[in-house]
């Protein structure tokens, strides 16, 4: 008779994900995973082939808990001027009250293994492509709406803004003192 698994494998993925998000891939060793679950060596190898395989279901896992907020707030009600504005503002408030400043697991994953895991890199590649079609799509409606320059060329508008929110994770992430923060949003605005 099979043994029932003593542990929720689906929440297992989000603590996995935790500890990844706050060590990193290589810092983040089997141990730690172990103490994060609260399971034994055996069940973690049972559930999962291994500590590869448990990253990239924590980075599936950040796409859906996490990125979507973003994608949400863009695909959203109200001007796409606002929405532009609401998601910068949003993705800096909250790797401003980061206080363990853990920045952003895509963007972590593509400065540590970006050019060294494919797999890794090809999920990162599809968090930055949601984020970046989301941006584009409300650039072009905001564009329709008279919002946006005709002139702006959406899909490098789009580029920016993506490139605007992972830098904003990333300098939070080293010196979140308001300083180095404020007028990002309205420079970026500025910039549509």
């Amino acid at each position: 008779m099979a043994r029932t698994k003593s542990f929720d494998p689906d929440d297992a993925v989000t603590k996995a994900m935790e500890v990844f998000w706050r060590k990193g891939y290589a810092r983040t060793t089997p141990q730690d995973l172990l103490d994060a679950i609260g399971i034994g060596r055996g069940s973690l190898y049972n559930a999962f082939t291994g500590k590869h395989d448990l990253f990239e279901r924590a980075l599936r896992r950040y796409q859906a808990q996490e990125t979507v907020q973003v994608i949400d707030l863009l695909d959203g009600p109200g001007s796409p001027r606002d929405r532009v504005r609401g998601a910068l503002t949003m993705v800096l408030d909250a790797a401003c009250a980061d206080t363990e400043r853990r920045g952003c697991l895509a963007t972590n994953t593509a400065v540590e293994l970006g050019d060294s895991d494919d797999t890794a890199a090809l999920l990162v590649r599809r968090i930055f492509d949601r984020q970046h079609d989301a941006f584009r799509g409300a650039i072009q409606e905001g564009q329709r709406s008279g919002e946006f320059s005709k002139d702006l060329d959406p899909n490098t508008a789009a580029n920016f803004l993506l490139a605007t929110i992972n830098g904003m994770r990333v300098l939070a992430k080293a010196d979140p003192r308001p300083a180095r923060l404020d007028g990002l949003v309205e420079t970026a605005m500025r910039a549509l």
